[in-house]
């Protein structure tokens, strides 16, 4: 709880859409894209919640798949890009509000060309 903001829940917001290359966004098309994310975070900020994080992903082919080690077996790893890939997380918000409602309507509001998952974070601090 920050700045006298009432945050009781904090969500994971993941950004689904097509596959993409960044390096193939124009700087018109990121400056457009950024100013949507940044009313975003103003509307969150409007709504009495709280941005806690959020980032832009790179593409597949820059990420990395981990099989963890395994008894003897050591860990596996393999460069991306992952087969064919029709959709990917491409960034990600973390968020504080005040119950599952206004999360769900505040993640409405994320700019995305895909779709948006919606994840409640686990509160782990009260596991022993």
């Amino acid at each position: 709880m920050t700045k006298g903001l009432t945050v009781a829940e904090e969500y994971i917001v993941f950004i689904v859409e097509p596959d993409w290359d960044p390096s193939q966004v124009s700087e018109s098309e990121w400056t457009d894209v950024m100013r949507a994310h940044q009313a975003f975070a103003q509307a969150v900020r409007d709504a009495g919640a709280e941005l806690l994080g959020g980032d832009a992903l790179q593409p597949p082919k820059m990420a990395v798949r981990i099989q963890p080690a395994t008894g003897a077996t050591p860990a596996v790893f393999t460069d991306g890009p992952f087969g064919e890939v029709k959709e990917v997380v491409t960034g990600y918000y973390k968020i504080g509000v005040k119950d599952a409602a206004q999360a769900r309507e505040l993640a409405a509001q994320v700019p995305t060309t895909g779709h948006i998952e919606l994840y409640p974070v686990m509160d782990t601090g009260s596991m022993s």
